[in-house]
């Protein structure tokens, strides 16, 4: 149950049917007096909903064309057509670039395919592209060409929809990459591979696409003039998953195996995203993995935490500031409830148009614990280490002799002998 109520249905936007204007470089659909040129060397499948008449067609080498009921083509037959008094050539618009990973070409849709309606969660830019437990449909009655170039060798979804029909078992998958449409469908050197499993932790789990991270970041920045648009706040958040900088606050929580990502997300929605004074802001929580550091060395290892990314409608110095107070709220809400909730820490930072960001609030108890123990252990490790060079005979201390010390300040003119060090310091004796 936790896993169903948690999925998550992205549908494929673009399309290659022959009625969509879009795709011909006349920004319409060809009329009787056009002649239609695919290019010969583009591989495409074209599904055709209706009847059309041409006055000439040139075909790819390697295609289809998916007629629905009642559709066809014919020649032209020279009478008047209304909607055509002028003929021309007519060209099929290139798919090959529409990526896979690209955030500007999925949307959030329901089951029944229906899109999602707006409300105040959003995705960061990682999780728009669809995640490896996500289902992805591709509308019914649809053709289209994806490239799945990826930094990964296996894209792993829950299930997929292709033409109405749902494949949610590795062996209905690839009975269907078996078929002629499949490799008309989907190229690229990223190999999709459906799981038919849901997420199996109620505590959530990682969407997956971080390896593809600067992948879609360029394909969101190339849509959108390729650059982040300019934030309010001096020194935006960064959020992990997300391609430029936000104004707002955002909240890392470590969790207990008693955590209920959905059922918290429920919580915040209803008891505080609901109220008339943050109408404007919008969250994002999941569950990402955060590289680990100590002493400024980035270790292999990754922690998983929740991310809870807070941003408002609000501009100039007041940008910010409705998800800086949601936040504060958050905070106190997890110091009161936060164990039963299967919370043990939290930090929060915080990025308005009038302040920097930074470290605004935190949850005391572990935080200063944590800190304590591994300032204790550090310094532990550090004499321990220094004992046993001393022991084995890789190390000697120096010593300190205050009667030759005293007789060589009081003869400065003396030369002063060398040290066994090499050292030209007369105040040490190795």
């Amino acid at each position: 149950l936790p896993a169903a109520t948690a999925a998550v249905y992205k549908q494929w936007i673009p399309n290659t049917n022959f009625e969509t204007a879009s795709n011909w470089d006349k920004g319409r659909v060809p009329c009787a007096r056009d002649v239609v040129h695919f290019e010969k060397d583009k591989v495409v499948s074209v599904f055709v909903r209706s009847p059309h008449a041409l006055t000439d067609m040139y075909l790819p080498l390697n295609g289809e064309f998916v007629l629905a009921a009642g559709a066809a083509f014919t020649a032209f037959d020279g009478s008047w057509d209304p909607g055509c008094d002028s003929g021309g050539t007519a060209r099929f618009a290139d798919a090959e670039h529409r990526a896979w990973f690209d955030p500007t070409l999925w949307q959030d849709v329901l089951p029944s395919g229906e899109l999602r309606p707006s409300g105040p969660i959003f995705s960061v830019d990682q999780e728009r592209v669809p995640c490896r437990y996500d289902d992805v449909i591709f509308q019914p009655e649809t053709s289209f060409r994806v490239n799945t170039d990826s930094s990964q060798p296996v894209i792993h979804l829950r299930s997929i929809s292709v033409m109405g029909q749902e494949l949610n078992t590795p062996s209905s998958w690839a009975g269907y990459l078996g078929s002629p449409s499949a490799p008309l469908q989907f190229h690229g050197n990223g190999t999709l591979q459906v799981t038919g499993t849901g997420c199996p932790d109620k505590s959530g789990c990682a969407c997956g696409n971080a390896l593809d991270g600067p992948r879609i970041c360029a394909a969101l920045l190339r849509a959108s003039g390729r650059q982040c648009p300019e934030p309010a706040c001096q020194s935006p958040l960064q959020p992990l998953g997300h391609c430029c900088g936000v104004c707002g606050a955002t909240i890392n929580l470590d969790f207990t195996p008693d955590f209920d990502l959905q059922k918290y997300q429920d919580r915040l929605v209803q008891e505080l995203l609901s109220q008339p004074k943050y109408a404007g802001v919008q969250m994002a929580i999941s569950k990402v993995h955060k590289a680990q550091t100590f002493l400024g060395i980035m270790s292999r290892s990754a922690a998983p935490l929740i991310q809870i990314v807070l941003i408002d409608d609000r501009a100039g110095v007041q940008a910010g500031t409705a998800a800086e107070q949601l936040a504060a709220d958050i905070m106190q809400n997890i110091a009161q409830h936060g164990e039963a909730l299967g919370i043990s820490s939290g930090k929060m930072e915080v990025a308005t148009g009038s302040t920097a960001s930074g470290q605004v609030g935190s949850h005391p108890m572990s935080r200063i614990t944590a800190g304590t123990v591994m300032g204790i252990l550090f310094s532990l490790l550090f004499l321990g280490g220094i004992l046993f060079l001393y022991r084995k005979g890789k190390l000697r201390l120096p010593a300190l002799h205050r009667h030759q010390l005293w007789e060589r300040m009081e003869e400065p003119a003396s030369p002063a002998p060398a040290s066994d060090t090499g050292f030209d310091n007369p105040m040490f004796s190795v």
